[in-house]
């Protein structure tokens, strides 16, 4: 054994990270009752998102609501009208890994990473209007979890030649994604 294998150790230390990740694209389908019989659909959208997210089992639930407005003609096209109709939404995400040895208080972080849209809107029979909303959301789990370092207990700054420039804002490590060690590991 080298002087210098003799001076590094392995330390745990205890951090919060990412514990766990998934994303799920969504298509779901609404049938909204206008107050009088569309003649033709002139537009549709959806705004006023709001969603929180939980744990549940071995997937991430994101659930909330949003608001539907459908601008609609009637009476032989005559006249225009909005409805306006809140629902309510649930979304299980799966997680493609969930580090089962994090521990303290989970953090549950959920994103629209494509909010809800409508995509299609087509009358129906009897007065009725079916709306198709696509979205799409991604989720994070924040937990303490242990990582292993070396440690070098003879540290001289003299003894440490860097090879090339360094800078505190390199781009270097951008791309470099965690979740493929796992997968190396395994």
């Amino acid at each position: 054994m080298s002087g210098t294998d003799k001076d590094l150790q392995c330390r745990e230390l205890i951090a919060k990270a990412v514990c766990g990740k998934g994303h799920k694209f969504t298509q779901t389908t609404h049938t909204i009752i206008p107050s009088h019989t569309p003649s033709t659909i002139l537009g549709c959208w959806v705004i006023n998102t709001n969603f929180q997210a939980e744990k549940v089992g071995d997937a991430v639930e994101v659930s909330g609501t949003y608001d539907v407005n459908l601008w609609y003609s009637f009476a032989d096209n005559t006249q225009t009208e909005v409805k306006r109709e809140t629902v309510n939404f649930s979304v299980l995400v799966p997680l493609t890994f969930f580090d089962r040895n994090s521990r303290g208080d989970l953090e549950i972080l959920a994103r629209a990473v494509e909010q809800p849209k409508c995509v299609k809107a087509e009358l129906s029979g009897g007065g009725t209007v079916t709306v198709r909303v696509e979205s799409e959301y991604a989720v994070e789990i924040i937990g303490e979890t242990k990582v292993c370092v070396v440690v070098c207990h003879s540290c001289d700054d003299k003894d440490y030649h860097l090879i090339g420039d360094y800078e505190d804002n390199s781009d270097e490590f951008d791309d470099f994604d965690s979740a493929t060690l796992l997968d190396e590991l395994d």
